[in-house]
């Protein structure tokens, strides 16, 4: 197939497009570009989702898109202006390119779009999959608000999947690579009560889903893309701490967390997600660490 992919340079969107072209594709990466040097670049299409502006004609001929664009989450404390950005560069910038995408002559077949298990908000142990309702709070309100910007698409007869993922284990980017140090040191622990859930994913299975959600067209709307085990902050951190062979002795109180990170700490470090991928189970996908030690011990080698 060829596939438009954004977000083609970041953690995610750099192993899929190595994937995708592994496997014979033809991956199309959407650029984002302040100057219009680019958009004469050969293999690539520009566009400025703050200023709205994607040219459908570099668009036409794709069998479908992967859409991975968005500011970095934990880059920076949530300022107004940083929520602002946040929710900007996912809600404008998906909603720019499904609107770019239902214009089209002969529109892709499928549109993967990113979105986040932030959905669910802080929801203790309850077990949650696709059908949950959402949380509340600037995370659940953001996702809530990323997912129904994709509607001009599937209102074509465009195939759209919502990727909530979870936790990214990868020891050269994301959060995983942000925790190394501190462990490597022995200077980490348990983050607040220890109780809350993670939900987490291996990067492999990551890019393994997408492309499963390229493929297999029973999929469609919400899918949780989360490893089928999650497990509490106390377990992650024994766990992580059992693979690198170092001690987890120094806690991170509540109260600690929110004073180092602000409101971040609550929606990021704080807040508990027990989610399950339901519908990846049901429709066969197997994964590849479905535990979370081997997907460590495979993510820090």
């Amino acid at each position: 197939m060829k596939i438009l992919v954004s977000g083609s340079t970041g953690l995610v969107g750099s192993a899929l497009v190595s994937a995708l072209q592994s496997g014979g594709h033809e991956v199309l990466p959407l650029v984002r570009s302040s100057s219009s040097g680019t958009q004469s670049r050969t293999g690539l299409v520009a566009w400025d989702p703050t200023a709205g502006q994607l040219s459908a004609a570099n668009l036409e001929g794709i069998d479908a898109a992967v859409h991975l664009a968005g500011e970095n989450i934990a880059a920076r404390r949530w300022t107004p202006a940083q929520k602002t950005k946040i929710r900007e560069s996912r809600v404008a910038g998906t909603q720019l390119l499904a609107e770019t995408l239902a214009k089209l002559k002969t529109p892709p077949k499928t549109l993967v779009c990113a979105s986040a298990i932030g959905f669910y908000g802080d929801r203790s142990d309850q077990r949650l999959n696709e059908d949950s309702p959402p949380g509340t709070g600037f995370l659940a309100d953001t996702c809530r608000e990323w997912e129904a910007a994709a509607k001009p698409a599937a209102g074509r007869g465009i195939r759209v999947v919502h990727l909530r993922t979870g936790i990214v284990l990868a020891s050269h980017g994301g959060a995983l690579a942000k925790m190394l140090t501190p462990f490597r040191l022995g200077i980490a622990g348990i983050i607040g009560s220890g109780r809350q859930y993670m939900s987490w994913i291996s990067l492999d299975d990551l890019v393994a889903v997408i492309s499963y959600a390229l493929s297999n067209e029973t999929l469609r709307g919400p899918v949780n893309a989360v490893a089928p085990n999650s497990v509490t902050n106390h377990e992650f951190t024994k766990t992580l701490g059992r693979v690198l062979r170092r001690p987890t002795l120094f806690p991170m109180p509540a109260f600690a967390a929110r004073l180092a990170f602000g409101e971040m700490a609550d929606g990021l470090l704080l807040a508990s997600a027990r989610v399950e991928p339901k519908r990846l189970l049901d429709s066969g996908f197997r994964f590849r660490f479905p535990e979370l030690e081997a997907a460590l011990e495979h993510a820090v080698q």
